[in-house]
């Protein structure tokens, strides 16, 4: 065999390998738990150290100062923590609206859910603000028909929970039933149409508050309500909500 066969050989060979079809028969995997029983790469740790104490260094500033401590189970119908977060959306979204539009918003809705922690008495930090809204959901504007706002209406009052409001003001009768509601002193007039604050997971359907998918115009303001809560915590200095009567049921 000569030069010239033995490489038309090996061509041979190396063309018939190329269409060979390789299967996979089996996955083979094992479960890794994760704790600190395991060996630290101490390259790794060195190199993430200095990030790690920017970030907390960062979340653990100083903002404002809790003279109590708040959690989303203190009232039946309005909590202090949920009105804090809706009295911010409203003063801190209010003016970026109003600037946008020329118009105000009437009242802010957002979820009882949404409330992810305690605020502890004491030292209030940025990281108070990821904590208790640890998401990034952002403060849309929803022009909503009269008619829609009474759907709102009826959502609250049947749901009977302590979702947070503000500027708007419901009151029930001493069975749970509807009674009022008003904005500013003055009863809603459902054949208006009102500018309402919420955030982007509910005016999406979340919590089943399906009134905001019908609306006329949606106002994105690019403003994530943890750093609502941030500017707020900045601005206030000393927290000190309480729980009020923006939603209440009448006693017998």
């Amino acid at each position: 065999m000569n030069y010239k066969h033995l490489c038309f050989f090996f061509c041979l060979i190396l063309l018939s390998s190329c269409k060979q079809e390789v299967h996979l028969n089996k996955i083979e995997g094992q479960q890794i738990n994760i704790s600190d029983s395991l060996e630290i790469d101490q390259t790794i740790e060195d190199f993430v150290k200095p990030y790690r104490e920017h970030v907390n260094k960062n979340l653990d500033s100083v903002l404002a100062y809790a003279v109590d401590t708040y959690t989303k189970s203190d009232g039946d119908y309005n909590t202090a923590i949920g009105n804090m977060m809706a009295d911010a959306v409203y003063e801190q979204s209010n003016p970026i609206f109003k600037n946008r539009t020329g118009e105000d918003i009437d009242f802010v809705l957002l979820n009882h859910g949404g409330i992810r922690a305690i605020i502890s008495k004491g030292n209030v930090t940025t990281r108070t603000a990821y904590e208790v809204m640890p998401f990034d959901n952002s403060t849309v504007v929803v022009k909503l028909k009269g008619t829609q706002v009474k759907e709102l209406i009826d959502y609250l009052v049947k749901a009977k929970r302590a979702h947070p409001i503000s500027k708007l003001n419901i009151v029930l009768d001493s069975d749970g039933n509807f009674k009022s509601a008003g904005l500013n002193g003055q009863a809603l007039d459902f054949d208006k149409t009102y500018n309402v604050a919420t955030n982007d997971y509910l005016y999406n359907g979340g919590d089943r508050m399906d009134f905001f998918k019908t609306n006329d115009s949606l106002y994105i303001l690019d403003y994530k309500v943890r750093n609502v809560l941030i500017d707020y915590f900045k601005k206030i200095d000393t927290l000190n909500p309480v729980i009020d009567n923006r939603f209440i049921q009448l006693k017998n």
